[in-house]
């Protein structure tokens, strides 16, 4: 998929959450799309876990 409709299926998506459930369901539904993408990287193999906590922790630079 290119990334001008993966943008725009996730604006129709948000808009349709903002309109359905105000504010804080749109900020729920945003909350868990992040953590869906989060979540499908890991298991494509595209993050590292271990790598992003170290750089979050301060372990390890993230670069």
């Amino acid at each position: 998929m290119k990334p001008t409709l993966i943008g725009a299926l996730l604006g129709a998506v948000l808009a349709w959450a903002a309109l359905s459930y105000g504010f804080g369901g749109f900020l729920f539904m945003a909350l868990f799309m992040a953590v869906g993408a989060l979540v499908a990287r890991v298991l494509e193999g595209r993050l590292d876990i271990r790598a992003l906590r170290d750089a979050l922790t301060g372990r390890r630079s993230s670069s």
